[in-house]
């Protein structure tokens, strides 16, 4: 076989939906011969998976691409990802390239990899496989395999919600759901395969099932719930309007769902939220919180805020740390507005400045940590044991997490990787909480 020997090295850059589809390229590659192996070494083969999210992000797109090359140069170099989808001239421009294929048909770097070798020699100029996204279903899928306790599960795919400063519904496409069935063969098999907790994730999450006829998130959550053995599911990030009451109460009666929500907030300005186009307002999102703490115990929330969105004032960034004080999020995400070429807000008036960029950004993560802090110590006031799944092993401590995602560390002589036990909880840092093995 042309794989026997072959070596193949994996940049993952982005989202949750990234790592899981090159943990799922890896596989693929495994399954015809080839070795994984770290990408900062030599390798035959290198796949970069991209994003596009911000400027930042192409530029580490490149960036990857040329350590790459520079790694081996006779290396064969295949692109993929949000970035090749959207701006895939520019891959095309960096001397060494290969492949490039975009985010419908991410599976096909195997292939690509496999005539490369074959023909054993280069493309040039590469070979560009960029299908129309909008045509496009929902490419399948799977792993098998996990690190430590936690797998991310990819079950859709696109966006469809248009935010003045997103570029990744064009990166992405529309809406595409996976197959229910598939979903819950693929947590069965995790969770044979001794995986204790699964995050359900995808480009907007909550959309699951929209192009599903009369079956959504709600009834997925429901299913997997009645898998043998399950374990924690996690679910990734959720647009706050999507907690509604009705889906709230059909959740919350779930046992193998956490009490933890990612939402995606943004901004806490109903003016900055109106020129991003969301589809709620800061009353909405406050209402569906403390509606959610009626029907759920000990729920955390963790976000996402920009700051600096073009027009932002200081009376619209006080708003927001307003909001993260009024939920008192556990952590809180904090990213500077960014330019992205199509977008609305790029040619919106009143761009922000660099400076002031800055200053918001870091004013919004101390006050994230100050309300992470008050959040642990309640937690450890309430709380004088919770359950542990821990993950990591370092220096005679074990570290993992409580289902409502509060990070806990307690001393033991052994690793504890994927074992769920009881911890008296005794004080917090701030930062982690601190216990002792029951």
């Amino acid at each position: 076989m042309a794989s026997v020997n072959k070596t193949v090295g994996i940049y993952t850059l982005g989202c949750k939906v990234n790592q899981y589809e090159s943990e799922a390229i890896a596989e693929l590659f495994e399954e015809r011969g080839y070795k994984i192996c770290s990408a900062s070494l030599p390798c035959d083969v290198y796949v970069i998976n991209t994003c596009t999210v911000t400027a930042e992000s192409d530029r580490k797109a490149r960036q990857f691409i040329r350590r790459a090359i520079s790694a081996n140069p006779s290396a064969f170099i295949l692109v993929t990802g949000c970035f090749s989808q959207s701006r895939p001239e520019q891959a095309k421009n960096i001397e060494g390239v290969d492949y490039i294929c975009g985010n419908s048909n991410k599976t096909s770097v195997i292939e690509a990899a496999e005539q490369l070798i074959k023909k054993g020699s280069k493309n040039a100029p590469p070979i560009i496989n960029i299908p129309d996204l909008e045509s496009s279903s929902f490419e399948n899928m799977s792993i098998k395999h996990f690190d430590r306790t936690r797998a991310y599960l990819k079950i859709e795919d696109g966006c469809e919600n248009k935010c003045s400063y997103c570029a990744i519904p064009a990166a992405r496409g529309p809406v595409r759901s996976k197959c229910p069935k598939d979903v819950i063969d693929e947590v069965r098999v995790l969770t044979e395969g001794g995986c204790r907790e699964i995050v359900l994730t995808g480009i907007e999450t909550a959309s699951y099932g929209r192009d599903l006829e009369g079956y959504g998130l709600g009834e997925l959550l429901a299913e997997v719930d009645k898998i043998d053995g399950i374990g924690r599911i996690r679910l990734g990030s959720i647009d706050p309007s999507v907690m509604r009451e009705d889906f709230v109460k059909k959740i919350s009666s779930l046992k193998c769902l956490t009490p933890h929500f990612h939402l995606s907030m943004q901004s806490g300005s109903n003016r900055i939220l109106g020129l991003m186009k969301r589809k709620y307002n800061r009353e909405m999102a406050l209402n569906n919180i403390e509606m959610i703490r009626s029907y759920i115990n000990d729920v955390t929330f963790t976000t996402d805020f920009i700051v600096g969105f073009p027009s932002e004032t200081d009376e619209d960034f006080e708003l927001t740390m307003d909001f993260a004080r009024k939920v008192k999020f556990l952590d809180m995400h904090v990213f500077t507005y960014s330019k992205r070429p199509s977008t609305i807000a790029a040619t919106m008036g009143g761009q922000v400045s660099s400076e002031i960029k800055k200053e918001r950004s870091a004013k919004l993560i101390e006050l994230g940590k100050e309300l992470k802090k008050e959040v642990l110590c309640n937690f450890v006031g309430k709380n004088e044991y919770t359950e542990v799944l821990f993950e990591s092993y370092e220096d005679g401590r074990a570290y993992g997490h409580t289902a409502s995602f509060v990070p806990v560390c307690a001393s033991s002589k052994e690793p504890l990787n994927a074992t769920l036990l009881r911890v008296r909880l005794t004080h917090t840092d701030g930062n982690m909480c601190y216990g002792e093995l029951e």
